[in-house]
């Protein structure tokens, strides 16, 4: 007969090597897993960060008032980059290096991605949803990366579809951000216009978190557009379109989802009325949308916007295969259930395969209107 001591002997080495078994896979244990976020948290790009943290954390507070998943509460770790790739290369590098981290979640930004991607491919470790339509995460597929939004070739395909076939405008310049996202944006614009016979009017450059632009706006208004397709950040945009009012420059502007609705409304006020902005997630005020209703009560008390929306569907999409890789996961096989995802989160699709790590091509377009983002289905 075994010994009393020789029994509790043996059930501590099994709770050892139990403990032991599950932080084999970095970042999980029996109880947690941690995952990070490294995006704008200050600076003009701020309200992308913050609104996708908020969604996320919003997500997984629920999640884990529920039990979290298979038990294991989901533990997010934030940093700020200030939309600077050399902090979040630095920040990214940090993380890997001194942080138990099971995967990488939200990051904002082109330049930004191209600065924290080698680090995390590298790493083997999950780069996931990041806020930005750049080709380069999409093609060719990286088996470490997943896109939930539609590309910015499929956002400026909308945009431009609409400027010539609704208001037969032909004329459209482009004012970009003089780094990655805006030759990204850029690439798009040459090529929606390009399958219409047309090509790029003129482009005037601006510094990535620089509000320097009146030069910019001065060259553009030289060449007279009827419409200018703006790459950039919220507080960039106000300032260019309240430059190209005090000057007498009366054109249009339109731009892709990554100025940030909410903040250029702040930033804009009434000038902000008539701008077109493409989106890649539901409105996030449209409560006939199941996921919307379920969002907007775990964001109470409010402050709803469509970066938290798109945080909160990211998170969404990642407990979702973190619980279909079953009660003890691995990196393996939580991509294998990503790529195997297919899920209707109330509304809004988002389906993977092997051939494709981007989850959905929906845009959607709205219209600034006395302060709101109106959706619309045409700019007549």
């Amino acid at each position: 007969m075994m010994s009393p001591l020789l029994r509790r002997g043996l059930l501590a080495g099994c709770l050892l090597f139990s403990s032991i078994v599950a932080m084999a896979e970095p970042g999980l244990s029996s109880h947690e897993v941690h995952i990070a976020m490294v995006n704008a948290q200050s600076g003009p790009a701020a309200a992308l960060g913050l609104g996708m943290r908020r969604g996320a954390q919003a997500l997984f507070d629920r999640a884990n008032a529920e039990g979290g998943v298979h038990g294991r509460r989901i533990t997010l770790l934030s940093l700020d980059d200030g939309y600077e790739p050399i902090r979040t290369a630095a920040h990214t590098q940090s993380l890997l290096q001194t942080q138990q981290v099971f995967a990488l979640l939200g990051y904002v930004g082109t330049p930004t991605s191209r600065a924290a991607l080698p680090l995390a491919m590298a790493a083997q470790v999950p780069y996931l949803f990041p806020f930005t339509g750049a080709e380069f995460l999409r093609t060719p597929i990286k088996p470490w990366v997943f896109t939930i939004r539609a590309s910015y070739i499929e956002e400026t395909e909308q945009l431009v579809e609409r400027v010539t076939q609704d208001l037969k405008l032909s004329k459209i310049a482009i004012m970009l951000q003089d780094d990655s996202f805006g030759e990204s944006a850029k690439g798009g614009l040459n090529g929606a216009l390009f399958k219409r016979g047309l090509t790029i009017h003129a482009q005037a450059r601006i510094q990535r978190n620089s509000l320097d632009v009146a030069e910019a706006i001065t060259a553009l208004q030289r060449t007279q557009p009827e419409a200018v397709f703006f790459v950039g950040t919220h507080t960039q945009l106000a300032a260019a379109i309240k430059q190209a009012k005090a000057q007498g420059f009366n054109t249009r502007f339109m731009t892709v989802s990554f100025i940030g609705t909410e903040g250029f409304i702040r930033a804009a006020g009434s000038d902000g009325d008539g701008v077109y902005i493409s989106q890649v997630v539901p409105s996030p005020h449209d409560s006939s949308l199941a996921l919307v209703r379920a969002y907007q009560a775990d964001m109470q008390p409010g402050g709803f916007d469509h970066a938290s929306l798109e945080g909160y569907i990211g998170a969404t999409v990642f407990t979702q295969a973190l619980r279909k890789a079953g009660p003890e996961p691995t990196r393996e096989t939580f991509l294998d259930a990503l790529e195997r995802l297919d899920t209707d989160l109330g509304g809004f699709r988002v389906a993977f395969s092997r051939r494709r790590h981007q989850g959905s091509s929906a845009v959607f377009l709205t219209r600034i209107e006395n302060g709101q983002a109106v959706p619309v289905t045409t700019m007549r």
